[in-house]
């Protein structure tokens, strides 16, 4: 059973239980840069390590220019004063920089440092970098180690938390990609407090996604602390983030790799919201604006096929828009045809057939298979028109 401990207020830990994959989340306040201290610790307790492992060996830092000169550099700098001789690379920030592209660059520095299987991928940043850092250390060398420092509350509830590794391709969303599971998951809220508004209100969408799609209780307390979200109060955030880690964790731990249709949950809104971002073009809807779209529009699919009424919908609406997410696309903004045909992309997807996570009422969902396209093509075309 996945629980949050610690009895420090500023500092809870949220265990994953993976059997020899097994690795915790840290949640922190004030602590990146000593945070080295507790990598020392993960290295002694992981299988692939020896047990007389410390700290000392070699790094790599992957991260973004929006945070090269701060975050990361809080984090290399703690990984010099413990011994470790980090090496860097820096991608550009955006979506644009989850490619294959960008995995080759970190190929060439960890071929550059002369890595070997005890080399430390560290992962800095939202989740462009964890998940094109973790595509990388998953490949290189058969899998190297990593972690994940997450900055951006998208990462931290969300791509940093279940060993989901990967790159886009032209054609559609993490359509390349692993599982490969962190030695650790190191979250420091302070980092927040940095990130711009429209990244910040991307990660709320997770979070409320969390809540709508498995634990109407936190729906309800995200309702009544509209207020702490919005104003980044360091309580509720610590209590968001560890309550969505230990909402992820307790898939994971049942469906590790989605054979058993468990963690699809997870994917409530996506199936709408990735054919949207490729659509429009990565970067024009951030990740979570495209999921707070694409849980409204699978809300209405489940109203249409009759399976909640429109006050669940309205309630889910209300909650987004009191955190400023969009919940609508522009009108006439894409073509219905466009929008199924990457729909069946989706990994959920099985044999051309649609798949999608609906909502049976708030706070449970329930993957339905084959939802005929007709009734998703009148939907999309209500939607798209009206919109």
């Amino acid at each position: 059973m996945t629980s949050a401990e610690g009895s420090n207020s500023s500092c809870s830990t949220v265990p994953v239980s993976l059997g020899s994959r097994s690795y915790e989340i840290v949640i922190v306040t004030g602590q990146l840069a000593s945070w080295a201290g507790r990598l020392d610790q993960w290295i002694r307790r992981h299988p692939q390590f020896p047990a007389d492992s410390s700290s000392g060996g070699k790094a790599l830092i992957v991260t973004d220019g929006h945070i090269g000169s701060t975050h990361a550099w809080t984090a290399e700098e703690s990984l010099k004063q413990a011994g470790w001789k980090p090496a860097r690379v820096e991608l550009q920030p955006g979506e644009q920089s989850k490619t294959l592209e960008s995995a080759a660059r970190i190929y060439d520095a960890l071929a550059e440092m002369k890595a070997d299987r005890s080399t430390i991928v560290v992962a800095v940043g939202g989740g462009v970098v964890g998940d094109t850092a973790g595509f990388a250390a998953a490949t290189y060398a058969r899998g190297l180690p990593f972690v994940q420092v997450p900055t951006t509350l998208l990462a931290q509830v969300d791509s940093s938390v279940g060993g989901k590794v990967g790159v886009n391709h032209p054609r559609g969303k993490n359509l390349i990609g692993s599982f490969h599971q962190p030695i650790g998951v190191f979250i420091e809220t302070s980092t927040l407090a940095t990130l711009a508004e429209r990244d910040y209100r991307s990660g709320l969408a997770e979070v409320i996604k969390y809540g709508a799609s498995l634990d109407l209780d936190f729906f309800m307390y995200l309702e009544a602390h509209v207020d702490g979200l919005n104003a980044r109060e360091p309580d509720v955030l610590r209590h968001v983030i560890s309550r969505s880690c230990q909402l992820k964790a307790g898939i994971v731990e049942q469906d590790e790799q989605e054979l058993a249709g468990l963690r699809a949950l997870l994917n409530y809104g996506h199936t709408f919201a990735h054919a949207y971002e490729a659509l429009l073009g990565y970067g024009t809807l951030l990740h979570g604006e495209a999921v707070a779209i694409g849980m409204v529009h699978a809300s209405g699919l489940a109203e249409r096929l009759g399976r909640i009424d429109s006050s669940v919908t309205q309630r889910l609406i209300r909650l987004l828009e009191a955190v400023q997410l969009p919940t609508a696309l522009p009108p006439n903004s894409l073509d219905v045809e466009a929008a199924l045909d990457r729909m069946r992309l989706d990994k959920k997807s099985i044999r051309g057939r649609l798949r999608f996570v609906l909502p049976a009422s708030m706070g449970q969902v329930e993957l339905v298979d084959s939802v005929p396209e007709a009734v998703v093509r009148s939907v999309l075309s209500d939607i798209l028109k009206a919109e």
